[in-house]
């Protein structure tokens, strides 16, 4: 079975807490604060791994998880960092966000790299907040969470010849026939069920790789049997090699039929170049239909050539024709892979919102806010009075005393923090 798409779901690791110490030194009896801060979340990166070749090691691997940073240890020491997860992919991953479908990179270079998500912001220790008014701080911060996501894996090989036409035309015989792959071949009316890559080697210097993409049948482009699972493995390809069976009754409505079938498709299919390859020439039916259908394709500015998959014959011709037109092709953009941003407030998005429970509790929530209270610790009466003063400067306790928030009432901050308003 050939693994061409997955979902996982994946999370960074949370930043390290920073620490509250003091130095506690033989004659040192005053030690000022020595709280080191915590050690970063580690990241999660999907890197390409040429020996990969499908996804199927996410048919049963779905969730993945980096390393937590660790916490901050007196005598200023800094946690250790989250160990980063690498995660292999095989060349010509496209990774999509699965929430919102946004493309977040495309995979197709060696050792490429691509960040999907940022381990947490550390804590900072109390030696950090020392100041000339507070020599002795009893505050820290704790880390944050790392990123979560969902992705979706989509893989779309990468090769410079696509094999099209319909099935049982002849590609995996040619396939077979011009490079060291080794399809499954029998004469049934029915495709290949999964896409073959091979290299074709013509000589020391010339070489190109070249995939059996399975055959495709008329509603394809909308889907029908497997078209879309197969039809993404040739958006890659620069030029298109349509085989035709010389021994059907109407090798040009069959060409027709492919046609339609990438033109509905779309995704630029359609405008690729196409070399025509009119197998089965060993047939005597074949021989009689090339002598119609040759006239008719040059009439149309469309190149082909008469071939035996079988019989290996003018094989050879059609693959150093191939290499002519993909030298005459311009060489394709290189890549630019940038890697995944933080995830932002978007623009114009509210820093919090206040809503009131059926109980009578208040819920305040938003990224900001939610962020604010996941960094500061309530069991210090220090970190307390920061978060206070943060969550002011934000408006949220103006915005509460508006709404009618009342001594004694209930106050959650997100889902985890649970206060009580005192005036």
């Amino acid at each position: 079975m050939f693994f061409d798409t997955a979902q996982i779901q994946i999370a960074a690791g949370k930043g390290g807490d920073g620490a509250v110490a003091f130095r506690r030194e033989k004659y040192v009896p005053f030690g000022g604060p020595s709280g080191g801060d915590g050690g970063h979340g580690g990241d999660v990166i999907l890197f390409v791994d040429p020996k990969v070749n499908t996804l199927v090691y996410f048919r049963h691997h779905h969730k993945f998880k980096a390393g937590h940073g660790g916490d901050g240890r007196n005598k200023n020491m800094t946690g250790a960092n989250g160990k980063v997860l690498r995660i292999p992919v095989p060349p010509g991953t496209v990774v999509r966000d699965a929430k919102t479908h946004e493309v977040l990179g495309d995979l197709t270079q060696p050792k490429a790299e691509l960040l999907v998500a940022k381990g947490g912001t550390p804590g900072k220790g109390n030696a950090r907040f020392a100041t000339s008014t507070n020599q002795a701080p009893r505050m820290a911060t704790n880390g944050l969470p790392g990123e979560e996501r969902t992705l979706e894996l989509e893989l779309k090989l990468i090769a410079d010849v696509g094999l099209v036409g319909l099935p049982n035309a002849g590609k995996s015989t040619l396939l077979a026939s011009s490079t060291a792959a080794r399809p499954k071949i029998a004469p049934y009316p029915f495709t290949t069920l999964e896409p073959n890559l091979g290299v074709v080697d013509l000589d020391r210097e010339t070489s190109f790789v070249i995939a059996d993409i399975p055959g495709l049948i008329e509603g394809a482009g909308a889907g029908k049997g497997l078209g879309h699972e197969f039809l993404r493995h040739i958006e890659r390809t620069r030029i298109l090699i349509h085989l035709l069976d010389g021994s059907q009754p109407d090798p040009i409505a069959d060409f027709e039929t492919i046609n339609a079938e990438l033109a509905a498709f779309g995704h630029g299919l359609a405008h690729k170049v196409q070399l025509v390859a009119f197998n089965k020439i060993d047939l005597v039916e074949a021989q009689d239909n090339w002598k119609k259908v040759q006239p008719l394709l040059k009439q149309r500015g469309i190149e082909a050539l008469a071939i035996s998959a079988a019989a290996h014959t003018q094989t050879r011709e059609l693959m150093y024709r191939a290499v002519q037109l993909l030298k005459e092709l311009p060489e394709p953009a290189p890549l630019e892979l940038e890697t995944l941003p933080v995830i932002k407030l978007e623009a114009g998005a509210e820093p919090f919102t206040i809503t009131r429970g059926d109980d009578g509790s208040w819920h305040v929530t938003g990224q900001p806010v939610e962020k604010l209270a996941s960094r500061h610790r309530f069991d210090s009466e220090e970190s307390l009075m920061a978060f206070h003063k943060a969550i002011t400067k934000l408006g949220v306790i103006e915005a509460l005393r508006t709404a009618g928030v009342q001594e004694g009432d209930t106050v959650w901050i997100g889902a985890d923090y649970e206060l009580e308003w005192q005036d």
